[in-house]
C-alpha cells in the first residue's frame, strides 16, 4: 500500500478534492489530508476524515503527538504528495520557499514527488508571475497536472479547472507503474525539440492556405517528454491549443519560419520528433493587398518549401530523429519509403482517413517503422497515452 499525502488549498476546486479522497482510498492507497485555512471556506475536515479514515491536518501547531513534529511526520509518511486544487497562492508560496501554514510547511519538508494540479481563473493562470512560479517548481522537480479547459466559477469558459479526480488518480496509479520501469528515466536532463500543428502559407494581405492538422499530438508528445524530464522545445504553427506548461514554446506561421526555428535549434538536441503538418509548397508571389476578383479563372504558380526532415537527416550528427507519415492509403509503403529517403531513426505512421484516429481527433493509433527492422504497433488509445507510449519506445531504442 502507498500513502498519499493530499494537500488542499484555498479554491472553489475543493469540492473535487472530495471525491479524489474517495477515488483514492478506494483504489487501496492510505490517504492523509492536510487543509490550508482557506480551503475550510469551502470543505471541512469532517468530510475527508469521514472518506480517508484519517485525522486531517490543519494547523501546524495543532501537535496531535507529542512525541512527534507532526508536518516533518507527514512529509517523510508520505510517498507521493498531491495539491490539489493547488491556489496561484499557494504555488507563489512554494516558489518562494514561505512556510506559513500546515501544507506550506509540510512540502518543504518532504522528499516525494509532488504532483500540483493547478485551479484559478485563466487570467490568474497565464500571469507572467505564477508561470515564472510554476517554472521554477517544475525545475526544482514539482509535477504540474495541466488543468482543463471548462466553465470556471468565474463564469469564463476558458483553462483553469482542476483536472478530474479520475485523471489524477490514472496519474498517480502511472507514476507508481512506471518507477518499476528504468526507460521512465532515460529521458532526464535530454534536449527534445518538437514542431506541432499546421504551417500557414499567405496568399495575399487576407487569404492564406493551410491543412487540418490540429496539433494534439505534438502537444502531447511535448506534454509527455516534459513530465518524463526532457528539456522539452516546442515549434508550433497556428492551434487553438493552450501553451503547454514548462516548455520552451516557439509560436511560428509559414514553413520557412518552422524551418529556421528548427535549424537554429537542432545542434543543442538529442533527439528531434518532427509531428508538425508542414506545407510541401507555397505561393511564388505573395501580394501585399487582397486579390481582386476577375472573370475566369485563376491560376497561382507555387514552390516548394525546405523538406525540414530531409534536412534533419541529412545535417544530423548525434541526433535521433523521428518523422510522422500522416497518409490516407498505402500507409507501410510511404512510411517505410520515408523512412529510407529522409534519413530518420523512426518513422510513426497514422492513417488520418480514419476520423477516429484522423485530424482533430483525441485517440490516435499508430505503428513506427525504425531504422533497424523494428516494427511497433500502437493500437487506438487517447494522443497522450500513445505520446506516452512513442517516447518508451524511443528511449529504449535511441541511446544505442
Amino acid at each position: 500500500m502507498k500513502n498519499i499525502l493530499l494537500a488542499v488549498t484555498g479554491g472553489i476546486a475543493a469540492y473535487k478534492a472530495i471525491d479524489l479522497t474517495s477515488k483514492l482510498t478506494q483504489s487501496g492507497y492510505d490517504v492523509r489530508v492536510m487543509l490550508t485555512e482557506n480551503a475550510q471556506q469551502f470543505v471541512t475536515p469532517l468530510a475527508f476524515q469521514a472518506i480517508s479514515r484519517n485525522h486531517v491536518y490543519t494547523d501546524t501547531f495543532d501537535e496531535k503527538n507529542v512525541s512527534e513534529i507532526q508536518h516533518i511526520t507527514l512529509a517523510d509518511w508520505a510517498d507521493a504528495v498531491v495539491v490539489a486544487p493547488a491556489t496561484a497562492n499557494t504555488i507563489s508560496k512554494l516558489a518562494n520557499g514561505l512556510a506559513d501554514n500546515m501544507v506550506t510547511s509540510t512540502l518543504l519538508a518532504t522528499t516525494a514527488p509532488v504532483f500540483i494540479a493547478p485551479a484559478m481563473n485563466v487570467h490568474m493562470l497565464e500571469h507572467p508571475s505564477i508561470v515564472d512560479n510554476m517554472s521554477r517548481l517544475r525545475s526544482y522537480g514539482y509535477k504540474f497536472i495541466a488543468p482543463g479547459e471548462g466553465y470556471l466559477a468565474c463564469g469564463y469558459v476558458a483553462k483553469g479547472r482542476m483536472e478530474e479526480p479520475f485523471t489524477i488518480l490514472s496519474i498517480i496509479d502511472d507514476y507508481f507503474k512506471e518507477q518499476l520501469n528504468p526507460k521512465t528515466f532515460a529521458l532526464q536532463g535530454k534536449n527534445i525539440l518538437i514542431t506541432a500543428g499546421p504551417t500557414v502559407e499567405k496568399i495575399d494581405a487576407v487569404r492564406y492556405f493551410t491543412n487540418r492538422s490540429s496539433g494534439k499530438m505534438g502537444y502531447a508528445l511535448a506534454e509527455a517528454a516534459r513530465d518524463l524530464g526532457a528539456n522539452v522545445t516546442l515549434v508550433s504553427g497556428e492551434t487553438n491549443l493552450s501553451r503547454p506548461l514548462g516548455v520552451e514554446f516557439i509560436q511560428v506561421m509559414s514553413a520557412e519560419e518552422m524551418f529556421n526555428a528548427v535549424k537554429s535549434h537542432m545542434q543543442e538536441m538529442d533527439i528531434i520528433i518532427k509531428a508538425a503538418a508542414v506545407a510541401d509548397y507555397t505561393p511564388k508571389t505573395v501580394l501585399n493587398n487582397k486579390m481582386k476578383k476577375q472573370d475566369g479563372n485563376l491560376t497561382l504558380e507555387f514552390e516548394r518549401t525546405t523538406d525540414i526532415l530531409k534536412y534533419l537527416g541529412e545535417h544530423k550528427e548525434h541526433q535521433y530523429l523521428v518523422g510522422f507519415a500522416a497518409e490516407t492509403d498505402n500507409v507501410e509503403e510511404y512510411a517505410m519509403g520515408k523512412l529510407r529517403k529522409k534519413n530518420a531513426d523512426v518513422i510513426i505512421a497514422n492513417h488520418v482517413a480514419n476520423s477516429a484516429i484522423g485530424f482533430k481527433s483525441n485517440d490516435n493509433e499508430v505503428e513506427m517503422f525504425f531504422k533497424n527492422g523494428d516494427r511497433v504497433l500502437l493500437n487506438k488509445e487517447s494522443k497522450k497515452k500513445i505520446a506516452f507510449k512513442i517516447l518508451h519506445e524511443i528511449t529504449s531504442r535511441w541511446e544505442s
